[in-house]
C-alpha cells in the first residue's frame, strides 16, 4: 500500500519517488522526458476485457450479404467487411471501427503529426486533432478581440490530413475552454470548412484539463498572458531567478475545466451548428456515473453525432502518474454503466447517440470485445497510444536506415524499406511515384 521500501535507510542515494520528490517537488508527478514518451498506468483491476473470451461457433454464419448461402466457400475471413459509420443524420464511414485519440498540444503529437495524419487518412479512419493546438502555437496571431486570426500549426495539421483523405473518416478538432475563448471553432469553420467539431468534458488519463511542459521562460510568460494557467508562475521574480539558476528547468501549462450544465451544453451545440458545423461530437472522461448519465442524456437531446467515453487509466502525452493510477472509473466498468443507461433510454423510446469507447485499447481482440459488449450502441473504438506506436516506429526505422544503424530486431527482416515494411509494395502500387512523399510512420 505505502510503496515505500520495507527498509528505508538514512543515507540512501535514491531514487524512489518519495526520495526524488523530496527535492524536485511537483516535477516527479509527470512522466518524462516530456515530448519523447507516451504513458499509461499499469494498475490492474479485478475485471477487464482480458477476462472475456470471444465465443466462436461451428454452425452457420452471420453477417453475409443478403441472399448469400453460408458455407465453406462464402464464409471466408479475407472478405469480411469491417466498415462502420457514426453520425446522427449525416454519417461518416470508417474502413475499420477505429479512430485516433486526441492528438493535441503535446510535443509528441506535434513532431509526429505527419506520420499519424497520413496514416489515418490512407487507412480510412477519423483523426482527432486535440485541444490547445492554436493556443500554444508560437506563431499564433490574435485580432483585437483576442480571437484567432492566423494559426499556422492548425493550418498545417488540417492540410496534411486533407491532402491524403480518400473519403473515409474525417478530421475533427477538439475544443476546450481556452479554445472556445480563442474562437477556434469560428476559425476552423470559416477557413477550413471542417464539418465536425468536438466538445471536451475530460479524458480517461486524468480528470483535469490538458497539460504540456514548457522549457522557455519567454514562452511560459507568453502562454500565461494568453490566459493559460502556468505553474510555477513565470511572472514572479523568484521563479525567474530559480529558472536562471536552473533549479526550475521547465514550466507546466494547464487548461481550465469546463463546468457542465444542461442549458449551457445545449446552447453551445446550437451555437456550433449555427457556425456551419454538420456534426457535433462529445468526448468525456472517467468521471462518476452521474456525469456519464448526463453525457448520454444530454447528447441524446442535442442529437450529437458521436459520444466518446474514455475510461481509466487511459493514455497520455502528459498526465500526472497519481491520476492515471488512482482516479476515475476503469473502461470496462464504465462501459457496463454505459450499456445500462443506453438500454434504459432505449426502452423509453429515446434514441441514443452513437458511442465509441476509449481507454487502454491496443489490440484487435479488445476492440471486438468492446463493440460486441456494447452492441448496438458502440460503433467504434478510440485508440490512442496503440495507433501512435506505428507512427513512431516507422519514423525511427527510416532514421536508422539513413544512419546505417538498424537494430538487429529490424535488420533481421532486411536493410531496405521494401524489405522491412511488409505492406510497402502494396502502397507503392497504389501511390506510384508519390510513395516517396509518404513518411514511413
Amino acid at each position: 500500500m505505502s510503496g515505500i521500501c520495507s527498509k528505508c535507510i538514512d543515507g540512501c542515494r535514491g531514487s524512489c519517488e518519495i526520495w526524488l520528490s523530496s527535492f524536485r517537488g511537483r516535477e516527479v508527478l509527470y512522466p518524462g522526458p516530456y515530448g519523447e514518451v507516451t504513458s499509461g498506468a499499469d494498475k490492474d483491476y479485478p475485471v477487464d476485457y482480458s477476462h472475456l473470451n470471444i465465443q466462436g461457433y461451428a454452425i452457420g454464419a452471420r453477417g453475409l450479404a443478403k441472399g448469400v448461402e453460408p458455407g465453406p466457400d462464402t464464409a471466408l475471413f479475407p472478405i469480411v467487411n469491417t466498415e462502420t459509420e457514426y453520425g446522427w443524420d449525416k454519417k461518416v464511414k470508417l474502413k475499420i471501427p477505429l479512430f485516433t485519440g486526441a492528438l493535441g498540444s503535446t510535443e509528441i503529437a506535434r513532431k509526429n503529426w505527419d506520420h499519424f495524419a497520413i496514416g489515418a487518412a490512407i487507412s480510412g479512419i477519423t483523426l482527432v486533432c486535440g485541444e490547445n493546438v492554436c493556443g500554444i502555437d508560437p506563431k499564433l496571431e490574435l485580432d483585437n478581440k483576442g480571437k484567432v486570426k492566423k494559426a499556422p500549426e492548425m493550418d498545417r495539421r488540417i492540410q496534411v490530413y486533407k491532402k491524403y483523405h480518400e473519403g473515409y473518416g474525417e478530421l475533427l478538432v477538439q475544443m476546450n475552454v481556452e479554445d472556445t475563448r480563442f474562437g477556434v471553432a469560428e476559425y476552423v469553420s470559416s477557413k477550413h470548412e471542417l464539418d465536425t467539431i468536438e466538445l471536451k468534458w475530460g479524458q480517461g488519463a486524468k480528470c483535469i484539463g490538458g497539460e504540456i511542459k514548457v522549457k522557455s521562460l519567454d514562452r511560459a510568460v507568453k502562454l500565461k498572458n494568453r490566459g493559460y494557467i502556468v505553474s510555477p508562475d513565470p511572472t514572479l521574480h523568484e521563479n525567474q531567478m530559480a529558472f536562471k539558476d536552473e533549479a526550475i528547468k521547465e514550466f507546466e501549462r494547464h487548461s481550465r475545466l469546463g463546468f457542465v450544465t444542461k442549458e449551457g451544453f445545449l446552447d453551445e451545440v446550437d451555437r456550433l451548428r449555427n457556425l456551419g458545423f454538420k456534426r457535433i461530437t462529445l468526448k468525456t472522461g472517467a468521471y462518476s456515473s452521474l456525469e456519464l448519465a448526463m453525457a448520454i442524456r444530454y447528447g441524446a437531446e442535442a442529437k450529437i453525432d458521436l459520444l466518446t467515453i474514455d475510461g481509466a487509466p487511459g493514455g497520455t502525452g502528459m498526465s500526472p502518474w497519481p491520476m492515471m493510477n488512482e482516479w476515475g472509473i476503469p473502461t470496462f466498468y464504465l462501459q457496463a454503466l454505459m450499456y445500462r443507461f443506453c438500454e434504459k433510454l432505449s426502452k423509453r423510446g429515446i434514441r441514443v447517440p452513437d458511442i465509441a469507447m476509449a481507454g487502454g485499447f491496443s489490440s484487435e481482440d479488445a476492440v471486438f470485445k468492446s463493440i460486441a459488449m456494447g452492441s448496438p450502441y458502440v460503433k467504434a473504438i478510440c485508440m490512442g497510444r496503440g495507433l501512435m506506436i506505428p507512427g513512431m516506429v516507422g519514423k525511427n526505422i527510416g532514421k536508422w536506415i539513413k544512419e546505417d544503424n538498424l537494430p538487429k530486431s529490424v535488420s533481421k527482416y532486411g536493410n531496405t524499406v521494401s524489405e522491412i515494411f511488409v505492406a510497402y509494395e502494396e502502397l507503392k502500387e497504389k501511390f506510384g511515384s508519390k510513395i516517396s512523399e509518404i513518411p514511413l510512420g
